[in-house]
């Protein structure tokens, strides 16, 4: 696949199949965060992998998965991520303006992810005081967000934007999210 390939046909996996992430796989993923840009190169951004399924089920716990469609869009018994990457900024280092960091780091790792056939979701809604002391965080760490990791159990459809971003399932329980059309948002020269 190319890399615009990989940009085209990538989507969020909120459904996984019941196959690990190798440590490999997920070191990789991390490196691709750690080259990304990070504004006047500071690098406050670490990262917590977590792949044990104890500790996983606990991290599962204190996520909220795709609030259009809830419950619906949760992760079915059997279906839950079989790896997390939880992005911490280091408030010793940067105390804000870190999102922007985060934002390209997450990026690199969910496109690094899609390459290697890893299907995932970017989730924010997260409970950080319960993720924080279950994976002792010390309190110089910030959680920006979670990503959620393996190798996907569904095929979401992308959907021309008619009149809502709503996300749905249709009958069959597959995804379809709807994308603002490329005219309807490229301008050239002026507005």
């Amino acid at each position: 696949m190319t890399l615009y390939e990989v940009l085209l046909t990538r989507r969020s996996i909120r459904q996984f199949k019941a196959q690990p992430v190798s440590r490999n796989i997920l070191e990789k993923l991390v490196n691709a965060a750690r080259l990304a840009p990070s504004a006047a190169n500071i690098q406050p951004l670490e990262f917590v992998v977590v792949d044990e399924e104890e500790v996983r089920g606990k991290i599962f716990s204190c996520l909220r998965w795709a609030a259009y469609i809830a419950p619906q869009g949760n992760p079915r018994p059997g279906h839950e991520p079989m790896a997390y990457i939880i992005i911490l900024a280091n408030t010793g280092i940067k105390e804000k303006g870190y999102e922007y960091d985060a934002g390209a780091a997450i990026e690199n790792m969910i496109l690094a992810a899609w390459d290697q056939g890893i299907g995932s979701c970017w989730l924010l809604s997260v409970e950080r005081d319960k993720i924080q002391a279950v994976l002792e965080i010390p309190k110089t760490h910030r959680i920006d967000s979670v990503l959620a990791l393996g190798y996907p159990d569904e095929e979401p459809a992308v959907e021309v934007m008619e009149d809502s971003v709503k996300y749905w399932k249709d009958s069959t329980g597959r995804l379809h999210v709807p994308k603002r059309k490329l005219e309807d948002i490229i301008h050239f020269n002026k507005f």
